[in-house]
């Protein structure tokens, strides 16, 4: 696992390059200790020593001696923290984008079989499983398994057979090629490309957002979606949870952890969590689970300071007083990168299968595959995308040596 120093980030709800540095912190599971300055005066002064004078957030000052942060750009941030912006090489035989559980294993099966495979990921190793409290379902963890911890292990299997992982850095566009040229191009945000000819897409999803007026306003500003990330900043705080399936409900039994109350908002008449997190839910002193109920509006001035909810069967609105909101409502797939590569669904998902002659996982592009979340028909499940990357490791496999026979050595 990676060592990184102890890091402090001054800053204010209010604050849009405070959200950002600290969503950037929290997609690469960085532990940090979060200071709002104006909750603590003396902090203001601590900011201005740190800044010749002048009140600039955020700042994040690091415990291993070296220069101080002020209001940096992800790049930046990311260089301090000596994350590589760049691949050792430009051609390899697999590209894989995505770090996630589906990308980790088809990265591990790949580089056993001798494959040089770069993997690619925007945020941090793991992708959602990473940022989840616990995984109860994983087979061969009777007791259970924290996901960063999961995500930790995968990592490190990987790395062990040679696959070089690149992080904060996002793909842009995927220029397929001709197929007789048998190589695709990865471009990054950064302008990094990189060429193979296979590529394996496992973006995974993001959570949904509920599109009512204020949402965006307060996101990170009282408005969350990752109780792991965010929760412990509402110790002893009433907070709200939005969507009653099984993210909401687990996500919502860990925020109990801190939170004095937590109130679990389901539009449905039943909540869609299984039964064995209902019970838990119903049998939880701190939770409260109300039914038929939706949200309206976010208001506040700088954070979050009411939500206007209704219910759904009388039209009757309430305003509540939570101190944080955790929206938890569905996935949305990470393709928008894709829109113009490989055949989506009107969802955005990743078609697979769609061509006469595909192979396991393959897209409609010849040499491109996809698994895991982003995936059409996929069940969502860290057991599911391990096995879907497993899968299209067969299907990459065939079509590399279909590139030996035809092209020679993969990349030539």
């Amino acid at each position: 696992m990676v060592q990184f120093p102890n890091i402090t980030v001054y800053g204010a709800l209010w604050c849009p390059d405070c959200r950002r540095s600290k969503q950037f912190l929290a997609e690469h599971r960085i532990p940090y200790r979060w200071i709002d300055i104006e909750q603590e005066p003396a902090a203001q002064v601590t900011v201005r020593q740190l800044n010749g004078g002048r009140q600039i957030i955020p700042t994040i000052v690091f415990d291993d001696g070296g220069p101080v942060l002020a209001e940096p750009t992800n790049a930046e941030l990311a260089a301090r923290l000596d994350i590589n912006p760049r691949a050792s090489r430009s051609h390899y035989d697999l590209i894989i984008v995505g770090a996630g559980p589906a990308g980790l294993t088809a990265a591990i099966y790949a580089a056993r079989e001798g494959m040089d495979t770069l993997v690619i990921e925007r945020g941090g190793v793991g992708g959602q499983a990473g940022s989840t409290e616990r995984i109860d379902n994983y087979p061969g963890f009777a007791q259970g398994i924290n996901g960063a911890d999961l995500a930790d292990n995968m990592r490190e299997q990987a790395e062990r057979f040679g696959v070089e992982i690149l992080v904060a850095q996002t793909v842009s566009c995927i220029y397929p090629g001709p197929e007789s040229a048998g190589a695709r191009t990865v471009t990054t945000e950064s302008g990094q490309q990189y060429r193979a000819p296979a590529l394996l897409l496992t973006p995974g999803t993001r959570y949904r957002r509920l599109n009512v007026p204020g949402e965006d306003d307060f996101i990170g500003a009282g408005v969350h979606f990752c109780a792991t990330c965010d929760g412990p900043f509402y110790a002893g705080m009433q907070t709200l949870v939005v969507g009653g399936g099984n993210s909401g409900i687990e996500e919502g039994l860990f925020l109990t952890k801190f939170a004095a109350r937590v109130t679990v908002l389901e539009a449905g008449d039943r909540l869609r969590a299984s039964q064995v997190l209902q019970d838990k839910a119903a049998a939880h002193p701190k939770m409260e689970v109300r039914l038929n109920t939706t949200v309206r509006e976010f208001r506040g001035s700088g954070k979050l300071e009411s939500v206007l909810v209704e219910d759904l069967n009388t039209g009757q609105q309430e305003e509540l007083n939570p101190a944080g909101v955790f929206v938890f409502i569905g996935l949305d797939p990470n393709t928008a990168f894709l829109a113009d590569t490989v055949e989506l669904d009107q969802r955005g998902f990743i078609i697979t299968g769609s061509g006469p002659n595909s192979l396991p996982m393959e897209t409609n592009r010849h040499g491109i595959f996809a698994a895991g979340d982003a995936r059409a028909g996929s069940t969502k499940q860290v057991a599911a995308a391990v096995g879907e990357g497993a899968a299209a490791l067969i299907g990459i496999r065939s079509h590399m040596e279909d590139e030996i026979r035809n092209r020679g050595y993969p990349g030539d």
